[in-house]
């Protein structure tokens, strides 16, 4: 899963990851850093980005937790990076477990730094 989750890196039309439901003006997103790790029975993923699609974290995981299991080979998750079809990718992952650890954004914003704020539980339960 981790060498499949590495094609993910850089800018990217990230429409095969998007709900339908998706308000954003453009699909192109840019992954900054991406990792997954087995801790136990869990297992992390770590991910870095410019900004999400609605959606797209949860159908990344779906997709990789395909390659994970043996059903489609790492080479897949390029193929849905480049084939731009949300159809052809897997399950949309619960929310539950997901959480947004933090929020950074570009000092030239000017916006004060409170580690405390920046964390948000998505799921659970």
């Amino acid at each position: 899963m981790h060498n499949a989750s590495q094609i993910l890196l850089g800018e990217h039309d990230f429409s095969a990851f998007r709900a339908a439901q998706c308000q954003a003006a453009h699909p192109v997103r840019q992954i900054f850093g991406v990792s997954v790790n087995r801790v136990g029975d869990f297992v992390i993923l770590d991910i870095e980005a410019n900004a999400f699609l609605y959606h797209m974290v949860r159908n990344l995981v779906g997709s990789l937790q395909m390659v994970g299991s043996g059903q489609r080979p790492p080479e897949w998750i390029e193929q849905l990076l480049e084939g731009k079809d949300r159809t052809l990718g897997g399950d949309t992952a619960s929310a539950s477990g997901l959480y947004l650890q933090s929020i950074t954004y570009p000092e030239h914003f000017g916006l004060p730094v409170n580690s405390a704020s920046n964390s948000l539980l998505l799921g659970g339960s």
